[in-house]
């Protein structure tokens, strides 16, 4: 008797674009599966967008707008957007973006390579927005497919980069990386640490999953606020109140990723920074400290406390994220520079693209026709 012959039923292709907090819980489980699959960033963990979309403000100026792909009843791809309106303009762009370092796609390894190029398609087919602004591209971000002629539509770069630096070398224990440091570096590392243990017990600590959370955040937010005051600034994570940042915390916690560093002197918290580790490297995602301890450069020396952590751990990088702040610049030994696309659907869109481009030109003739008056005659 022959054996029965099992027939292999094909996977049918579908794309759909999500709009709604009900179909993003029902669609969690296989996110996080293809997460897990692709090795996606926590910016692109569908938990990230969920905490995120739940506590931001201003939510009826917002649409989520995120694309998938299916093949089956298995998930192939994601692309996580939601719109924003401004001056009129829905703009599309990365879904929690004021809080992601790094935008990109989530693809299963074994899908069809095009399967982004599709997806982006039907995205765009779909509509509901004008123009389309995606920063903070690594240079291996997946999404620069998009701009290839055979597979994107209506993407080309953008003029706006930013820049990422990070601390990554030869060293195999932290104490390694700080003899590398200049003189001045390491007297003014010991020199602030000096100052503060004349004022009480010193203490560098990487806060336990068992202690409590939110007494520190509560903490970090107190003190950015202040910074952001004195400098002009303003950031919702931070605002009296706001769930934010506590929604996001919780999604590093429960993935496993959080690694919360403090600098205690006696029971108060001068310095702090919220990280996460992924990919064998430390991420600096949440950074302050107490400006009444200033002259000790309290932050400094809790970043050379952490960096040399992670060293001695052995993680391979200490990225600082987006930003090119003076001070990581200062320890850094690398950077890469992040990068940006846009497009535009519709007249209206066309016209803010058209805009921001005569924009960018004006401005940078105008920097060149001053650097040519400054220039010294010879």
């Amino acid at each position: 008797m022959n054996a029965p012959v099992t027939l292999a039923i094909p996977r049918t292709r579908s794309f759909e674009v999500v709009t709604s907090a009900v179909r993003l819980a029902e669609i969690a489980p296989a996110w996080r599966a293809l997460w897990q699959q692709a090795g996606g960033l926590v910016f692109q963990h569908p938990d990230w967008i969920a905490a995120w979309w739940r506590t931001t403000p201003h939510q009826e100026r917002r649409t989520l707008r995120i694309g998938l792909a299916w093949n089956g009843d298995r998930l192939d791809g994601v692309i996580a957007l939601a719109t924003f309106r401004r001056s009129g303009i829905r703009v599309l762009e990365w879904a929690a973006k004021d809080h992601s370092d790094y935008g990109d796609a989530l693809v299963a390894p074994e899908s069809d390579p095009l399967v982004i190029s599709r997806l982006w398609q039907h995205v765009f087919d779909q509509g509901g927005f004008d123009l389309i602004y995606l920063n903070r591209l690594l240079p291996d971000a997946g999404v620069h497919a998009l701009l290839e002629p055979a597979h994107g539509k209506a993407l080309r770069p953008n003029h706006r980069t930013e820049i990422s630096y990070r601390v990554a070398g030869p060293w195999q224990r932290g104490a390694e990386w700080f003899e590398t440091l200049s003189k001045k570096g390491r007297q003014n590392y010991r020199r602030g640490r000096k100052f503060m243990e004349e004022s009480g017990t010193l203490r560098f600590r990487l806060l336990d999953a068992k202690d409590p959370r939110e007494p520190v955040l509560e903490r970090v937010a107190t003190l950015k606020r202040l910074w952001l005051a004195r400098h002009g600034r303003a950031s919702d994570l931070f605002d009296q109140g706001s769930p934010v940042l506590s929604a996001l915390i919780a999604v590093l916690a429960d993935l496993g990723l959080l690694r919360i560093f403090v600098l205690e002197l006696d029971d108060t918290i001068v310095a702090v920074s919220i990280n996460f580790e992924q990919r064998g490297t430390m991420m600096a995602f949440v950074t302050t400290y107490d400006p009444e301890y200033e002259r000790a450069s309290p932050g400094m020396v809790l970043m050379m406390d952490y960096i040399q952590w992670s060293l001695d751990r052995g993680l391979a990088e200490i990225d600082f994220l987006c930003g090119g702040e003076d001070f990581k610049r200062r320890f850094a030994t690398r950077s890469v520079r992040l990068s940006s696309m846009i497009g535009a659907r519709g007249l209206r869109g066309h016209v803010a693209a058209l805009a921001d481009r005569v924009n960018h030109a004006s401005k940078s003739w105008r920097t060149q026709r001053q650097s040519k008056a400054e220039a010294p005659d010879e």
